[in-house]
């Protein structure tokens, strides 16, 4: 195809939209993502001796409250930015506005309605336990505005801006660190020193981070008040649709949306209830030391891994309303051009990011939360993990932006009902790893009965995908070399448990590692096509022939 013609432009466009959604979407939710575990640091050393049983307590609460989030928040997010950009791609910009109004109601009254069922169910969800239900109780207020922010996010999304997301979502996890670290330093430190307290004051400050989160967002929203008047004075207006139907339409796109947005976190919570009791059965091994050790991979390797994950989140997030206007112009050669663009961006970033981890587990983990020989096991393990959980991410998103939203949770079911059927066999044969093997069994029969799907529908080109994933996973395994032999090197003359060593050894490592991986990359102009030829700069002025 000529590189003027309209095709070629309209390609052109939409991956450039796509990657520079997926730079802001990226930048917000690695900033907010790193901000979520390095709090962990100031966090442990306060918490002190309670700290794993503190960890514990406040990861279950924040798994079961995920669910709640996703389901009061209904998949609106996603739904909303998918409906804005059908409507906009037909010029109907007034449907989308009035779509997105009457959503603000409904997505108020869902908070209202969330918060008063968790506080109301918090005893039943926690087993009676006085210390779960008081974190379960402090984590209904958010639910009572982070509804609307996700409406509004939504909203911005569907008209691929991705700016005033990334930055409020920023802004939440700012306002959030800061009175989680003040409140527990009053506390633990200041104060009673009772970690329960300072738990529960750790997930309240969701509320404030929301708070700020949503303030950001109504500012946009006035700053842009005239330009949204103007698209809406030159809307087609040849759609007439009721508010109910509108309502309908966004609970019709909504519940698959709470489905597969809660897979990740359903498949912890089977962890949450399923891990004691079939330990126990195994192994002769108390509850205290249960909870640690569940901290320790639904805890502390989930927080760091989820890092990762946000890649997959973000592209995903950007990709989303590109293949609603494509679906809805039936360009059908646009659609399979934007699936293998995903899946490729997806793979170039996510496989070597996830596997870089493997390979700088040992100082990573004793930076975060001190030397523990499990943890950084389980977080090696983990890390192989965060992929499935990308991809399975993006994959989801795909289908459901292209409207085959029964097949995608169809196929999410599956994969699920593996997962739990494995659980006792896996426990029972690797011990405290069972869960995490489990997990990846399951995404895997998922992510693969999805992209048959899709190749099946849409003839993306798989065959090249496959090629360059092989190259991105060899060049990603030198990588991954290069930083275990740094590590392991400087494990023999500093001491690896050593907060000061971890330092030494990621700021050494993780530079070199990357630089390994790029100017693989970009010599064998692999980079060039995944990326575009943009990249092509990149590698001129670094001088890689």
């Amino acid at each position: 195809m000529d590189k003027h013609t309209p095709a070629a432009h309209v390609e052109r466009s939409a991956k450039e939209q796509m990657l520079r959604g997926s730079a802001w979407m990226t930048a917000g939710s690695i900033l907010s993502r790193i901000l979520g575990a390095i709090y962990i640091v100031p966090w442990r050393i306060w918490m002190g001796a309670a700290f794993l049983t503190a960890n514990a307590l406040f990861t279950k609460g924040y798994q079961i409250y995920s669910v709640f989030l996703i389901i009061s928040t209904a998949g609106i997010p996603s739904a909303i930015s998918k409906q804005v950009a059908h409507y906009n791609a037909l010029n109907e910009y007034k449907t989308g506005f009035k779509l997105f109004w009457n959503g603000a109601l409904l997505m108020s009254a869902m908070g209202l309605i969330s918060c008063g069922a968790l506080w109301a169910l918090a005893p039943w969800l926690a087993v009676h336990d006085p210390a779960l239900t008081q974190v379960f109780r402090s984590l209904a207020w958010p639910l009572l505005i982070i509804p609307l922010m996700s409406l509004l996010r939504g909203f911005f999304q569907g008209y691929n801006e991705m700016a005033p997301s990334a930055i409020s979502q920023f802004i939440e996890q700012v306002a959030r660190i800061i009175y989680m670290l003040l409140m527990t330093y009053v506390i633990m430190r200041l104060g009673n020193h009772n970690y329960v307290d300072a738990v529960s004051q750790s997930t309240f400050a969701a509320f404030v981070g929301a708070v700020f989160g949503l303030s950001l967002l109504v500012i946009y929203l006035f700053r842009q008040k005239e330009r949204f008047a103007g698209l809406a004075a030159q809307s087609a207006d040849q759609i007439q649709i009721s508010v109910g139907q509108i309502l309908i339409d966004i609970f019709k796109q909504a519940i698959p949306f709470i489905v597969l947005d809660s897979a990740i976190n359903l498949y912890y919570i089977v962890d949450q209830y399923t891990f004691n009791p079939l330990m126990q059965q195994r192994y002769l091994v108390g509850k205290p030391r249960l909870d640690e050790i569940y901290a320790l991979f639904a805890g502390n390797a989930n927080k760091l891994i989820m890092i990762v994950v946000s890649l997959a989140v973000a592209m995903a997030v950007t990709a989303l309303p590109l293949l609603a206007a494509a679906a809805t112009r039936g360009d059908r050669r646009e659609v399979a051009t934007q699936i293998t663009n995903t899946l490729q961006l997806f793979y170039i970033v996510m496989v070597p990011a996830a596997i870089g981890m493997a390979g700088i587990a040992t100082p990573l983990y004793v930076l975060f939360y001190g030397y523990d020989a499990l943890g950084i096991h389980m977080l090696e393990l983990s890390s192989l993990l965060a992929i499935l959980l990308g991809l399975f991410t993006v994959l989801a998103t795909l289908l459901q932006g292209l409207f085959h939203n029964k097949l995608a949770i169809g196929e999410m079911l599956i994969g699920f009902g593996v997962k739990f059927a494995l659980q006792w066999p896996l426990i029972f044969f690797f011990n405290v790893y069972g869960p995490t093997l489990a997990s990846m069994a399951g995404m895997l029969v998922t992510s693969g009965l999805m992209l048959h799907s899709l190749r099946v529908r849409y003839h993306y080109k798989d065959k090249q995908t496959w090629r360059r994933l092989i190259g991105i996973t060899a060049f990603s395994l030198v990588m991954f070399a290069v930083v275990r032999i740094i590590v392991q090197t400087l494990s023999l003359i500093m001491n690896p448990a050593s907060a000061i060593t971890a330092i030494v050894m990621i700021v050494i490592a993780l530079p070199l590692g990357v630089g390994v991986y790029a100017y693989a990359v970009l010599k064998t102009r692999l980079a060039d096509l995944i990326i575009g030829q943009r990249i092509a700069g990149l590698r001129r002025r670094l001088h890689i022939r």
